[in-house]
């Protein structure tokens, strides 16, 4: 379990690298909801990429950090309550991270499964239960309005996550060589 919250030289990098992609990514590439203040973000998919090959600490700061500048950069303060819950999920995509095999050059369909899986439980807690709690506790918004916007923040980012994170994963396990594959010959 150590292994999960393990921060190297190479993981800074990834962090770097990932805040820097999901801010844009989560600025510039989405595509607006009919619920207000809601989208179909792609940096979702990013940050459960990079939560599956560096883990949980990796994907939090990665999502908490890209959607904070995000924030920022487009209304000059970080709207917290969802800026937490980014972190929130991209800590719990992270537990991915040792339970598939795209290291070792495999994802097949129980590692795209136990990857959904993992990632369908961080955004309901973070977009169904977090944010919303969070929007009326900080921001003392109406109920019915941040549980109508994270059941759609939910929906949209568990379809993002499942399509550009798999995608992502599977392109990368093929660039990974299999253990075994190499042969020597006599």
């Amino acid at each position: 379990m150590k292994d999960y919250f393990k921060v190297n030289t190479r993981t800074i990098v990834a962090i770097g690298l990932g805040a820097a992609l999901f801010w844009v990514l989560f600025t510039f590439i989405k595509i607006p909801s009919p619920v207000p203040d809601t989208s179909f973000q792609t940096a979702y998919g990013i940050a459960a990429f990079f939560g599956c090959l560096f883990g949980p600490i990796a994907s939090c700061l990665i999502a908490f950090i890209g959607h904070a500048f995000s924030d920022f950069y487009l209304y000059g303060t970080p709207w917290w309550s969802w800026v937490i819950a980014s972190g929130v999920a991209g800590f719990i995509f992270g537990f991915a991270f040792k339970r598939t095999k795209v290291e070792e050059g495999s994802f097949d369909v129980k590692d795209i499964i136990v990857f959904n899986a993992i990632q369908i439980v961080g955004n309901l807690l973070a977009w169904i239960l977090l944010a919303p709690i969070l929007d009326i506790l900080i921001y003392a918004e109406p109920a019915s309005k941040v549980f109508a916007q994270g059941v759609t923040a939910a929906i949209l980012n568990i379809i993002s996550v499942a399509i550009i994170g798999t995608l992502l994963l599977k392109a990368y396990s093929a660039t990974r060589t299999r253990s075994g594959s190499l042969k020597r010959k006599m």
